[in-house]
């Protein structure tokens, strides 16, 4: 099973289809978005092609294949015209033996880890700065922002195929990868 993962999409038209590209190029079989759906936030300029309705639409025709958990920038309003779930401060799901905690970083994050075994794995967004680390035999990963990148970042997604974690930009090309296998 092949896992795209994307981050603070912030209701941007052009990042999120230059994202979904890149997951019809990479086959994956789940799209998880890790919150930061479609309101750009008071802090955050506003991105580029800026359309949460047009957003609502795409999203909703993948709605089949999206895992989602709730970031900071979303509410109920947007659970109401999105197809899936998204309310949900975190989600675990299995990954061959390891468990994948998924949240957005807002509550959960590397300062305020839940309890985790060896060899899981915290995957979340918020800062909008891609990070592949490993700190006490849990793997730390942030797939960067789709749409508005921050510290020099570029705009990035993250994939897990086998036991490689790799981080990519918008055009594919690999920035981080981790062996989750090690």
């Amino acid at each position: 099973m092949k896992l795209f993962f994307i981050s603070d999409i912030h209701g941007s038209v052009y990042y999120l289809k230059k994202a979904l590209a890149r997951f019809e190029d990479e086959k994956a079989d789940y799209l998880i978005i890790l919150g930061d759906h479609l309101y750009h936030g008071a802090r955050n300029p506003l991105p580029k092609d800026y359309n949460p309705k047009e957003v609502i639409e795409i999203l909703n025709s993948y709605s089949d294949r999206i895992m989602a958990v709730r970031g900071n920038c979303d509410c109920e309003v947007d659970q109401m015209v999105l197809n899936f779930p998204i309310m949900s401060t975190y989600s675990t799901i299995l990954y061959e033996s390891k468990r994948l905690f998924l949240t957005h970083g807002h509550i959960y994050n590397p300062d305020n880890m839940p309890k985790l075994r060896d060899k899981d794995l915290f995957i979340y967004g918020h800062t909008h700065i891609p990070k592949v680390d490993k700190v006490d035999n849990i793997y730390i990963i942030n797939p960067g922002s789709i749409s508005l990148p921050k510290e020099e970042s570029t705009n990035s997604y993250g994939v897990l195929d086998g036991g490689v974690l790799s981080i990519k930009d918008l055009e594919g090309n690999i920035h981080m990868e981790i062996n989750i296998e090690e």
